[in-house]
């Protein structure tokens, strides 16, 4: 994975204020509201499906694992899935609620990066919580599974209530992984214009 540039200057598009994430934190293993301060009192939070008071439960009780290393975010799964043991990627496994955040991107990205990628990953543990599989058949491509689409669709839209604009969202969504043409419908499937 590519390395993540430090940040320099005043960010474009900032998270909205009241959110905190704690990007001196060492690698480890820590409440997930103690590493997103403010993820709970922000808009997203409270439009998850479900009670309000039942989703705190579950925030609470899920994990940020912190890691040294290069990446992004991710929901640790239960056991790695055969396709990226394949492509010789060691995922942090895990049978509780954790999100796992590469230290890099913590410290690094853009605070409206961070804002949209950890509620995406905090959708992903309530879509499990409901019995979803996060991880189908390597016969569906990464854009197309139900889960990554609602998630992703769900910070898209968050970005635009915060008037962050497709320009933006375009270098957001660019995920290394997928070929240009899996791109362009991830795009298309959450409303975003190729340009």
């Amino acid at each position: 994975m590519p390395e993540i540039p430090a940040r320099t200057g005043t960010e474009p598009f900032p998270a909205p204020r009241g959110f905190r994430p704690d990007r001196k934190v060492l690698p480890g293993r820590f409440p997930l509201l103690d590493v997103f301060r403010g993820l709970e009192g922000s808009v997203p939070f409270r439009k998850y499906p479900g009670d309000d008071a039942s989703i705190l439960k579950i925030a609470r009780q899920t994990w940020a694992n912190v890691a040294d290393g290069p990446g992004w975010m991710y929901v640790a799964p239960r056991k790695t899935p055969p396709e990226v043991r394949a492509a010789g990627f060691r995922m942090v496994e895990s049978e509780e609620d954790e999100i796992v955040v590469a230290r890099a991107h913590l410290t690094n990205s853009p605070s409206m990066d961070l804002y949209l990628d950890i509620i995406h990953e905090f959708l992903h543990i309530l879509q499990r919580k409901q019995g979803r599989e996060l991880w189908l058949s390597r016969n569906i491509s990464y854009v197309d599974r139900p889960t990554e689409v609602e998630a992703y669709a769900f910070s898209v839209c968050e970005a635009r209530r915060l008037h962050v604009p497709d320009s933006y969202l375009r270098e957001y969504l660019r995920v290394t992984w997928v070929q240009k043409s899996e791109y362009l419908r991830l795009l298309r499937h959450v409303g975003v214009a190729a340009k």
